[in-house]
């Protein structure tokens, strides 16, 4: 096998799925024998970074808007110059994946080479979103979605893939799937180990950051509408915002919010079911790893990602997204009943071996 040097970039290491699967490629790529660079915009950590894998940070914390219409033009000029100068020291890429929209935008307009750029997320919801934000928030996101146009794309599910395709808003130079990498045993190690936090007795648990695409607010609505009255735990990055939410919708004295953490699985593990509440998603790696921790799942049917995880009997915990009473009504069934989930179909293909072979065959396209 010859070695590839591949750079993982990203907009920080802050708290999300997006962040979590680069270094979870990062790790396996090491681990392969390859030399991965994790190369980030923005010094924001929450998690714990990798002691053997080279990090690059392009800006400080200090620089704010780096993506701005009158701040662009300097940052892509940095970010070309912080590129060519680990390049120098460390020799040049065969790969460089991007993630998330500061990274794309940057490294489309510094012509990066050997660049492909990984869509996590649904493109026509977002701008769904930045729409109903106002005019300025929208022609942002626009502007970002834009410069994947003429670029090599990968999507994290086929849904995203069908959505670009179909949709045409951009015109990619190449589009294909590659599922987010996930690593069995090391999730499983993880949710063995100890942890004194974790509440006694039965709970529900949502695991993402607080954001309106999470829907934190029809969450809390079902949660009040439940036959069960169990407590729901909140592993999320603003516990503040997060409680001021439940108060506003009557369940506050039902949830736990110990905030966000780095090893979630003994959480996840412990629960008696995981709920996903998304208005939409790319691949939610939560519900994936919920399974793999051996926890039930119940989730919206959001574009995109869900139908892909939970197919045969778990069809049936799918339910449309924004509906109080079913999402309500399915959390009190999956608690009363649910099928087993040792054998789920998209296991076969986010092995995280297989994943990484998968990406690491982009540098011989």
């Amino acid at each position: 096998m010859v070695s590839k040097r591949i750079g993982l970039a990203i907009d920080s290491l802050a708290g999300g799925g997006a962040e979590k699967i680069v270094l979870t490629l990062a790790n396996e790529l090491k681990k392969q024998g390859h030399e991965p660079h994790l190369l980030v915009m923005m010094p924001n950590c929450d998690y714990q970074l990798p002691e053997a894998i080279p990090v690059h940070f392009c800006f400080t914390k200090a620089e704010r808007h780096i993506d701005s219409l009158w701040r662009l033009p300097r940052s892509v000029t940095r970010v070309r110059s912080w590129l060519a100068n680990i390049q120098i020291e460390f020799g040049h890429f065969d790969l460089i994946l991007s993630n998330l929209d500061k990274s794309n935008l940057l490294l489309t307009k510094a012509n990066v080479a050997s660049l492909y750029i990984v869509v996590h997320n649904s493109i026509e919801e977002e701008l769904k979103r930045e729409r109903k934000l106002g005019p300025l928030s929208y022609l942002r996101m626009l502007r970002a979605k834009k410069a994947l146009n003429g670029q090599r794309l990968v999507a994290v599910s086929k849904g995203i893939e069908r959505e670009i395709l179909d949709n045409k808003r951009i015109q990619p130079l190449s589009l294909q799937t590659i599922y987010n990498p996930f690593d069995f045993s090391a999730i499983r190690e993880q949710a063995l180990q100890d942890c004194p936090d974790i509440p006694q007795g039965d709970y529900l648990i949502h695991v993402g950051r607080v954001a309106r695409q999470k829907r934190h607010d029809i969450l809390f609505k079902a949660l009040a509408k439940m036959q069960h009255n169990l407590p729901l735990v909140l592993l999320c990055n603003n516990p503040k915002k997060a409680m001021k939410l439940a108060r506003k919708y009557g369940v506050a004295e039902r949830i736990i919010c110990p905030g966000f953490q780095a090893n979630p699985f003994p959480w996840i593990k412990q629960a008696r079911l995981l709920v996903l509440s998304s208005d939409y998603e790319g691949l939610p790696t939560v519900l994936i790893e919920s399974l793999i921790c051996g926890t039930p799942v119940v989730s919206t049917l959001c574009p995109h990602g869900p139908d892909e995880i939970l197919t045969g009997e778990l069809t049936d915990y799918l339910l449309p997204r924004r509906d109080v009473g079913a999402l309500a009504n399915k959390l009190d069934e999956a608690l009363a009943h649910y099928p087993e989930i040792d054998q789920v179909e998209i296991f076969a293909h986010i092995n995280v071996e297989k994943v990484v072979h998968n990406y690491v065959a982009l540098c011989d396209v």
